[in-house]
C-alpha cells in the first residue's frame, strides 16, 4: 500500500515536470525553436489543428522559422494563427514558405520572461508541494484504519519528502537553465 501512494506521488511529480518543462518552452528565447510554434491552432476545415499537424517547421537560421503549410491555400490561416497566439511574432508569407523572424530580445523583454519563468516554477513547485501533501494524507488515513503502523507512515512520510526533495531540486536546475538560456545575448 505504501509503495503504491510512493509511486503514484512519483508518476505525479514527474507529470508535473513534464508540464513545467513545457511552459518553459513556450517562453522564448533569441533562439528560433520550433516548439514555440506548438501551441498554435489552425483552423483547417472548421477545426482547430495543431500548427505541426499542417504543416512542417523548420529552422532557417538561428533567428528564423520556415514554415512549409501542406495545402497553399492554409498560408494566410496560418498566418493569423500565429498573430492570434500572442506570441510577439510577425510572419511574412512569399508564396509557399512563410518565415518567422524571432525578434532580438532587449534587456526589459528578458527581464519580464525571467518573470514568467520564476512564476511558472513556483507553480511546478506548489504541484509537487501540493502532491506531497496528498501523499501523506493517504498515508495518515491508513494508519487511521490501523492498515499500518506508526513507524511504516513515518518511513512513508519520509520517503515521500525525499521524492518532493529531488523533484523540487529538478526544478530549480530547468530554472537556472532556462534564466541561463534568456541571459545569453
Amino acid at each position: 500500500m505504501i509503495n503504491d501512494i510512493k509511486k503514484d506521488a512519483d508518476a505525479r511529480m514527474k507529470k508535473s515536470l513534464d508540464s513545467l518543462e513545457t511552459a518553459f518552452k513556450k517562453v522564448r528565447t533569441g533562439r528560433a525553436h520550433p516548439s514555440i510554434l506548438d501551441g498554435v491552432m489552425v483552423p483547417y476545415y472548421g477545426v482547430d489543428t495543431p500548427l505541426k499537424q499542417v504543416a512542417n517547421v523548420t529552422v532557417e537560421d538561428a533567428r528564423t522559422l520556415a514554415i512549409s503549410p501542406w495545402e497553399k491555400q492554409l498560408g494566410s490561416a496560418i498566418e493569423k494563427a500565429i498573430m492570434k497566439a500572442d506570441l510577439g511574432l510577425n510572419p511574412s508569407s512569399n508564396g509557399d514558405l512563410i518565415r518567422v523572424p524571432m525578434p532580438a530580445l532587449t534587456e526589459q523583454t528578458r527581464k519580464e520572461m525571467i518573470k514568467i519563468c520564476k512564476a511558472e516554477a513556483e507553480h511546478g513547485r506548489v504541484a509537487i508541494r501540493n502532491i506531497r501533501r496528498d501523499a501523506n494524507t493517504m498515508l495518515k488515513d491508513l494508519l487511521k484504519e490501523k492498515e499500518i503502523t506508526e513507524d511504516e507512515e513515518r518511513r512513508g512520510q519520509e520517503d515521500v519528502q525525499k521524492l518532493t526533495d529531488k523533484y523540487v531540486a529538478e526544478v530549480e536546475e530547468m530554472l537556472k537553465k532556462k534564466e541561463a538560456d534568456l541571459l545569453e545575448v
